[in-house]
């Protein structure tokens, strides 16, 4: 998750030559990643056993326990990958300011790319075993057979890795704007770091208000070619339905650092953000419930609308909510808080093996879907970071996670 889960990317030395105010440490940012990365990990332990058969390895819920699971999922997604892209695109301009251009494009090549091999080339493999022996049985049934090397390569995606293609991305197209920016306004640096320091204020409630509006428009216009169905091969893009608040958020995310917001939003923002956020869901549910199959997808309708304003304000809320939370209530760390924080990113990257071998592990035990989701998170939670430790041990792994 690059400057989102790098703990080093947070160390912003000042450039002399761009005159850069030193910035505290935020570990209450630090606390958040440790929080988004958890729910990471039970998201997929959701997956795995509530009614959404979109993970490597599922047991789909023979109970009415799993619909709570669909919602939890339901829940996480309206918000908690863009709040990682937000994460990240807080942290991308102060890195590049310390790096220059070239060394920044390299530094994430380094420290996305590497990670996104190792999970193609030595994680996936050991995930994609489930899939394998279905297919491989369907096909010895009609006497042929599949060798594990072509279901592989024609079920090539990146996995949860997917963040990490994207923000490559990001990273890439930021770079090309700053540079572009440089050579046509050459003295703006010096001048953006001093505006910087004066323009410590909050976003207004109608600016924020006009935001959600037009995310949730433009999320809604997307999902007339890209419905929430829709998954890109190769790239292995689960919820490209999606996009407009992936990018829009790491763009707030750029925003937020140069002008100060995380730092001065009012606890006021933070409790309306979690009551409208409340608000927003008690109105939507009842379309939920009522929808019929696929309407909420895309293609026009009016329940995708609603759906996609739910979601857009859904997400801006919990966005503000927690991050006056976390920095008013959570703006420390210990030992303990610390190594959760260091290997958050390796968890990341490991987790989907560690939650397929759980599948299997438990495969035998009859229970509730959701008490077998509890079940396995309880396991899953420190195992995940208990691998993450022992990755994160090998030489030289600390330098790239």
């Amino acid at each position: 998750m690059t400057d989102d889960l790098d703990r080093t990317a947070v160390r912003a030395a000042p450039e002399p030559a761009a005159e850069q105010p030193q910035r505290a440490r935020l570990l209450y940012i630090d606390n958040l990643r440790i929080a988004l990365t958890a729910l990471v990990v039970l998201h997929h332990t959701a997956v795995t056993y509530g009614n959404i058969p979109a993970w490597y390895y599922t047991e789909p819920a023979k109970d009415g326990s799993g619909l709570l699971l669909d919602v939890f999922v339901m829940f996480n997604q309206a918000f908690f990958m863009g709040f990682f892209f937000m994460i990240a695109g807080y942290f991308t301009p102060a890195s590049y300011d310390r790096k220059g251009a070239r060394p920044f494009v390299r530094d994430r090549l380094k420290r996305l790319g590497i990670p996104l091999l190792a999970f193609l080339l030595l994680i996936r493999p050991l995930t994609g075993f489930s899939g394998y022996a279905d297919l491989r049985a369907t096909f010895a049934e009609r006497g042929e057979s599949l060798p594990y090397w072509l279901y592989y390569v024609l079920s090539w995606d990146a996995g949860p890795m997917w963040f990490v293609e994207v923000l490559l991305v990001f990273a890439v197209v930021y770079t090309l704007v700053r540079r572009s920016r440089a050579r046509r306004h050459p003295d703006r640096l010096a001048q953006t770091s001093r505006e910087m320091v004066r323009a410590m204020r909050p976003p207004r409630p109608p600016a924020i208000i006009l935001f959600t509006i037009a995310l949730g428009l433009a999320t809604y216009l997307w999902r007339f070619v890209v419905p929430t169905s829709t998954y890109v091969p190769f790239l292995g893009l689960p919820t490209p339905s999606f996009m407009p608040q992936y990018a829009s958020f790491f763009v707030l995310g750029v925003l937020a650092h140069r002008r100060g917001w995380a730092q001065s939003l009012s606890r006021v923002a933070g409790r309306a953000g979690f009551a409208v956020a409340t608000a927003a869901t008690l109105v939507y549910l009842p379309v939920v419930i009522t929808a019929k199959e696929s309407t909420l997808d895309g293609h026009g309708t009016w329940q995708s609308l609603v759906s996609a304003a739910w979601e857009s304000t859904f997400a801006i809320g919990m966005v503000l909510g927690l991050t006056v939370l976390f920095r008013e209530r959570l703006n420390r760390q210990g030992p303990a808080a610390g190594f959760l924080s260091r290997h958050a990113f390796a968890v990341y990257l490991t987790h989907a093996a560690v939650l397929v071998g759980l599948g299997f592990a438990f495969r035998w035990l009859h229970a509730p879907a959701a008490a077998k989701f509890a079940l396995v998170a309880a396991v899953a939670l420190p195992l995940c970071w208990a691998v993450a430790y022992a990755v994160r041990s090998l030489p030289r792994a600390d330098r790239v996670l």
